[in-house]
This record gives C-alpha cells, sequence and structure tokens, in this order.
C-alpha cells in the first residue's frame, strides 16, 4: 500500500509561523522544527553536564522532531488564538488528536508502533513522569525557539516583537528551570551580534 506520511512531513515546509505578526524574516514549520530539535539537544546535554542530570537525551530528541508535525492539517495556530480562552484551547486540542489520527493511519502497519508514541503521544499515558519530564524539555526548547526569534527581530529594528518577548520570558522564568537560565546567559546574546561582531569575537 502506498503511504503518503513522509511526503505529508516535508509539507511543514509550506506552513508559515508568526502569521499575525509583521515579519523580518519569516519561518515556516519545517525550519522551527529543526531549530527546536537542536535547543532540546543543547538543553538535555546541559542538564546532564553541567547539572548531572540523567536526562534521556536521544528520545526526547527524537520526540521533539514530531512536536509540530500535526501543524501540516491544522497550520500554526497563533498563541494569543489558541490560548483566548479555556473552551477555545480545549476545541484545538481536539483537533490537533484528529489531526495527529489521520496522520498515524498514513504509517504502514509495520512501522505504527514506532511512530504511534511519536504522533500526539498515541497509545501513550499521559501520566508517565517520563513522559511529562520529554515534554517538558521540549516545551522549554519550543519556548527558547520563539525567544530567539523575538530577540532577532527586535535585533532587526522590528518592534513588533517587543511585547511577545516579555511574554515568552516570563512564561521561561516560571518554567524555572536552571539548563534555560544557563543557555540564555551563555549562548543567546550571540544571536543579537551582527555577523561582523561574531566574526571578531570568534
Amino acid at each position: 500500500m502506498e503511504s503518503h506520511f513522509y511526503a505529508y512531513l516535508y509539507r511543514l515546509r509550506y506552513i508559515e509561523r508568526w502569521s499575525l505578526m509583521r515579519n523580518v524574516l519569516k519561518e515556516n514549520v519545517a525550519e522551527h522544527t529543526f531549530q527546536v530539535t537542536i535547543l532540546t539537544h543543547a538543553l538535555c546535554t546541559i542538564a546532564n553536564v553541567v547539572f548531572n542530570r540523567s536526562v534521556p537525551t536521544e528520545h526526547i530528541v527524537t520526540r521533539a522532531l514530531f512536536h509540530d508535525v500535526t501543524e501540516v492539517f491544522t497550520g500554526d495556530i497563533p498563541t494569543p488564538v489558541k490560548h483566548h480562552n479555556k473552551e477555545i484551547l480545549h476545541n484545538f486540542r481536539e483537533i490537533e488528536d484528529i489531526a495527529a489520527t489521520r496522520l498515524l493511519n498514513m504509517v504502514p502497519e509495520q512501522l505504527k508502533p514506532v511512530y504511534a508514541p511519536l504522533i500526539g503521544d498515541q497509545g501513550v499515558s499521559q501520566d508517565n513522569p517520563e513522559l511529562q519530564t520529554q515534554k517538558r524539555y521540549i516545551k522549554a526548547a519550543d519556548l527558547l525557539d520563539a525567544y530567539l526569534k523575538c530577540a532577532t527581530e527586535l535585533s532587526a529594528g522590528n518592534r513588533e516583537f517587543t511585547v511577545a518577548k516579555k511574554q515568552i520570558e516570563q512564561s521561561m522564568t516560571k518554567m524555572n528551570m536552571p539548563e534555560l537560565s544557563y543557555f540564555l546567559e551563555h549562548m543567546a546574546p550571540s544571536f543579537e551580534k551582527t555577523l561582523d561582531e561574531l566574526s571578531e569575537e570568534s
């Protein structure tokens, strides 16, 4: 049987993010996924090396690769819309579940056991502490990517992202993750520098 699963994943590059905002540089979901995956790896590595944790980096990074795949059907729903009220958020979660089921149904039967836990956490208990830890690191990376997007837009003179940056900073603070603080202190400032400034210091 022909499977369209991977062809749909490749279409994530056509889904634009930050659609309500004026962007200096447009970003699509495929780019965002790549960046979140890199940041997830960074946060897990910091956790293990700097803070002596035992985080399963490879498992979390793999999950990060699939964290937004349902958006190939739903599009990227802007946060102000999604979180406008509890009813809208609940309805969106239901739509996400439907999209996840549709995607998983495209996976060849033999491969479904591998992809089911990655696409919308299907067949996985939400009470699983290990799952919640994995999702926490991905959520942190997701917020961090949004923060870095805001920082680079502001550095380019685009004030459209001023409020968003403050809101994301508050959300990251609430997470209370030393890994995030470490990245923000040691790595994030570079994102606001020009190529010439980066070259001078390297």
